[in-house]
């Protein structure tokens, strides 16, 4: 896939990942951010100027619905949409009983990319060539207890992605899954410090650059870092990869 000239949007742009993604792809590209806080859509804006902004709630589908409407009018020739945004919750499953907070991941990180995946669908089937990024997580592969639902929300993303990819191999859409390792964003503050000792922490200026990389090169499943072992690691003993990932904490 060519990451040169494209237009391209890309959710929860304003920090972490998708930020460092809109910085790198903007020299280059088009490239369109969305996020929640219009006030930190302003302030990338401020520093990256080439970048077009958009408010939206990714869990909202009306929201979904008018972004759609203003990006095909605005920018009708996007043809990358990258999945990133989401939200990482610690969660005591004993103790917790709003509602809210036990689904928030869900909605956000599961039914959220899957809407903006459906609903742009169209504008992306008239591009000569696109692509779907779905962000989800090495977690997705063995899950960390005290984020039990946002590994749950990642490994429904990474089945929900290999259906996309099989439903869409006869059209011009490709389809990618980045499975970041620990990186260096603000959900990294969901963990505590005895579950990061022994995490080899990437930046996430090298993750994007080399899921860029790998994007170039038709790699659909993307695993830097210390990703690709714990997905090998959970085939060949995955009770032993759950201990593993789970020992500093419990």
């Amino acid at each position: 896939m060519n990451m040169n000239s494209n237009t391209i949007l890309i959710t929860g742009g304003t920090s972490g990942i998708g930020f460092e993604l809109a910085r790198q792809l903007c020299k280059s590209n088009t490239v369109i951010i969305t996020g929640r806080d219009q006030e930190k859509l302003d302030k990338v804006k401020s520093e990256l100027k080439e970048v077009h902004v958009f408010q939206c709630t990714i869990d909202k589908h009306d929201e979904i619905v008018n972004l759609y409407e203003n990006v095909s009018r605005m920018l009708p020739d996007l043809n990358i949409l990258i999945n990133n945004a989401g939200v990482m919750n610690r969660i005591d499953l004993q103790k917790e009983r709003d509602i809210h907070k036990l689904t928030e991941e869900i909605m956000v990180n599961v039914v959220g990319t899957i809407d903006m995946s459906t609903q742009f669908l169209p504008l992306l089937r008239q591009q000569k060539t696109a692509a779907i990024v779905n962000i989800s997580s090495a977690l997705a592969f063995v899950p960390l207890a005290s984020t039990p639902v946002y590994c749950a929300s990642k490994a429904a993303l990474h089945s929900f992605t290999d259906s996309l990819r099989i439903q869409l191999k006869d059209t011009n859409i490709k389809v990618f899954e980045l499975a970041p390792s620990v990186t260096k964003t603000p959900l990294i503050k969901a963990l505590d410090s005895n579950e990061q000792k022994g995490m080899s922490i990437m930046s996430v200026s090298e993750l994007v650059k080399v899921a860029i990389q790998k994007i170039e090169c038709d790699t659909f499943e993307i695993r830097p870092g210390q990703s690709n072992a714990l997905k090998m690691l959970s085939r060949i003993s995955p009770r032993f990869a759950l201990h593993m990932i789970n020992k500093s904490g419990h």
